[in-house]
């Protein structure tokens, strides 16, 4: 069963080869140490090969090191008692253990890690040569006991940093869908007042034509176009707020429309931010009720972008468009490096967005030649 804990990451090929790696080395050094000793004394070879032997099964049991780790840092420290090649796998599976277990599965390895060591260094005897290696080996052992659990804080940091970054990122997708339903609920409130108008108007109109019987065919004519105008504008407004749900029951004072654009820059200019307009739009009164409302909320949205984010700086707002052409509208300031964005930063620009998209338009922004440009385009159907 594997019972590898959620912080520890996946094998990857370059990390197994390291650890087989710091494995083969000591087991290089203790084999030159083997041979040369053979070669002193040619009675000790069988000795050699066993040694040899039992470090390659070492090696072997690396392969398990993350499946059964306990038990596999247990098996290699067991076999250091009788190979000083199995000392290089024995290491690696401690390390791998304490980078992934807790203080009552290493600590017991550990034990008998020290034990295993002192029992080889005793073979030929109690000398200097056995206290020098029992006290290189305690300290090694303690280093890499330090050493594997420092690894395993790195893992749990990063771990940590990677939850932390996940939540992070879904609390700003839940911000941004906020955003967007506030927008669309603000712009249900806003078309209310314009579709009661609309229809009650079909309503008186097509109530005269249901009652008057002395209208000429001039005047019943003119009557079912207006009708059928009425009925045209209605739909497309309608067309905005299908699916929207309103936020509360109440109702909000009639909204402004692009024809209060001119008292909005004078509003913001008798505030202090300097604006330049550039309107070339023709045939203003054909505008439709609802576009021109959108209109006046993105052109309002961008002069508030550009006070929060280059203060002070003098903004360009051009206006143009004309039945069947669509609605233009491009607002664009100075970028000011080093200035916050502030709480909230760019959700303004995802309400925009929104607002455009379900008025059947599009909106873009980017930085072009030092100056942050927002571009809106909203349709504008020809008048039949």
């Amino acid at each position: 069963m594997d019972d590898r804990t959620e912080n520890q990451p996946a094998p990857d090929k370059q990390g197994v080869a390291l650890r087989y790696l710091c494995a083969g080395l000591p087991m290089l050094f203790f084999g030159a140490v083997l041979v040369h000793v053979v070669s002193e004394d040619h009675a000790r070879l069988w000795s050699a090969l066993a040694d040899v032997g039992l470090g390659l099964v070492g090696l072997v049991l690396m392969r398990w090191r993350r499946r059964w780790p306990w038990q596999t840092a247990l098996a290699t420290a067991l076999l250091t008692a009788f190979s000083t090649t199995a000392t290089g796998p024995a290491y690696v599976a401690y390390v791998s253990l304490c980078t992934h277990r807790r203080w009552r599965q290493f600590v017991p390895v550990a034990v008998v890690s020290w034990l295993c060591l002192a029992t080889q260094a005793s073979w030929n005897g109690f000398t200097q040569a056995t206290v020098v290696s029992l006290v290189t080996g305690t300290t090694v052992l303690g280093g890499l006991t330090v050493f594997g659990l420092y690894l395993r804080g790195r893992r749990d940091l990063a771990a940590s940093e990677r939850a932390a970054a996940l939540a992070a990122e879904r609390e700003q997708q839940q911000q941004i869908e906020r955003v967007k339903l506030a927008e669309r609920a603000r712009i249900a409130q806003e078309m209310h007042d314009v579709l009661a108008h609309r229809i009650s108007l079909l309503s008186m109109l097509a109530g005269g034509l249901a009652y008057r019987t002395d209208l000429s065919a001039e005047e019943t004519r003119a009557a079912a176009l207006a009708i059928q105008e009425n009925a045209h504008q209605s739909l497309n407004e309608l067309r905005g707020v299908l699916g929207t749900l309103r936020s509360d029951g109440g109702l909000e004072a009639p909204q402004p429309t692009l024809a209060q654009v001119d008292a909005l820059f004078d509003e913001v200019r008798a505030a202090g931010q300097q604006v330049e307009v550039d309107d070339t739009i023709t045939d203003r009164d054909l505008l439709p009720t609802h576009t021109g409302r959108h209109a006046y909320r993105i052109v309002q949205e961008a002069l508030t972008n550009a006070r929060k984010h280059a203060p002070g700086s003098r903004v360009r707002a051009e206006l143009g468009g004309r039945p069947g052409e669509g609605l233009c509208i491009r607002v664009s300031n100075p970028t000011t490096f080093g200035t916050p964005a502030g709480p909230g930063g760019r959700l303004g620009l995802v309400g925009l967005a929104e607002r455009t998209r379900m008025a059947g338009g599009t909106l873009d922004h980017a930085l072009a030649d030092g100056r942050f440009v927002l571009d809106a385009r909203l349709p504008w159907e020809a008048a039949r």
